[in-house]
């Protein structure tokens, strides 16, 4: 399965019209309808429920991907979220509070139950686990394995800091480990990892400074709760000119490299060797995946 283009996951409170109807109108990779934490107090649950399945309906939000973050499992809320989301036009569900894989275990046995009474392809919806616990960053991998509906897995920082009992420092010293070993995770499994919100909304600086440090340890993208910050995290989550036109430069010199037998080609005084190769070619799919997504 080829995975999906996740630079920007956005947040956005399903009950929430005006917000739904802006939302649909951004520019963003994957539209995430929220059901849970900013749908307060749980009378508007289903309200979020019934304009969510409007707005899908009425086909809004077209060129874009879209989840439906549920309530977690003790919340009495969640087999109501996926029984009547589980539609066409949604891709799947952010699952939050998972702690171990068989969280995601039976969340995908949930979903396979609800496909197999409503005639859909099992497999049909997606799942993005929340890691937003302790347990959850230390069973990163499990959870990333336990369904081969797991396409990516985001960080909720601000749950995992609450549940560690620990401080979100200016320097965000206290997220770098588990932002590590969560990219670290994924990737191990083949997952894309996303990274946590920023919460400082209004703060770009302080946004670009994570975006680096997001890029450097491997995440794929960021989940995001204002608009704002869109610009910014696709710059930083897409392939730069300079570096689309060397990854271009390392095949064609590979490729000539191997027509005259001259073994590892040589770019610009550096040694290509094959981890250089697969890393130019995995730039310039992310590219065209960019690029099929504009046109």
């Amino acid at each position: 399965m080829e995975s999906m283009l996740m630079r920007s996951l956005m947040f956005v409170p399903g009950h929430n019209e005006k917000l739904l109807e802006k939302a649909s109108k951004l520019e963003v990779d994957v539209l995430v309808l929220d059901l849970e934490d900013s749908v307060q107090p749980v009378v508007n649950k289903q309200s979020a429920r019934d304009l969510s399945i409007k707005y899908i309906g009425e086909h809004k939000f077209t060129n874009k991907r879209v989840f439906l973050r549920t309530n977690d499992r003790e919340s009495g809320q969640l087999l109501k979220d996926v029984s009547q989301l589980s539609i066409s036009g949604v891709d799947g569900f952010m699952y939050p509070k998972a702690k171990t894989g068989m969280d995601i275990y039976f969340f995908d046995k949930l979903l396979e139950t609800i496909e197999y009474e409503k005639g859909l392809p099992i497999g049909n919806f997606q799942i993005i686990p929340l890691i937003e616990t302790a347990s959850a960053v230390m069973n990163v991998q499990d959870i990333c394995s336990a369904s081969s509906r797991v396409i990516a897995v985001a960080y909720g920082a601000e749950d995992f800091i609450t549940d560690l009992e620990g401080l979100h420092d200016e320097d965000d010293l206290s997220l770098f480990t588990p932002r590590a070993m969560i990219a670290m995770g994924a990737r191990a499994q083949n997952v894309i990892p996303i990274d946590t919100v920023h919460i400082r909304v209004k703060d770009l600086v302080d946004l670009e400074k994570n975006l680096k440090l997001s890029v450097k340890l491997g995440f794929e993208g960021m989940l995001v709760l204002n608009p704002k910050e869109l610009e910014l995290v696709h710059k930083y989550f897409s392939p730069s000119t300079a570096q689309v036109k060397r990854a271009q430069d390392i095949i064609s010199f590979d490729e000539e490299a191997r027509n005259e037998n001259k073994g590892i080609a040589i770019v610009n005084g550096e040694f290509i060797g094959p981890p250089f190769l697969e890393r130019a070619k995995k730039v310039l799919n992310r590219h065209q995946k960019i690029k099929n997504k504009n046109n």
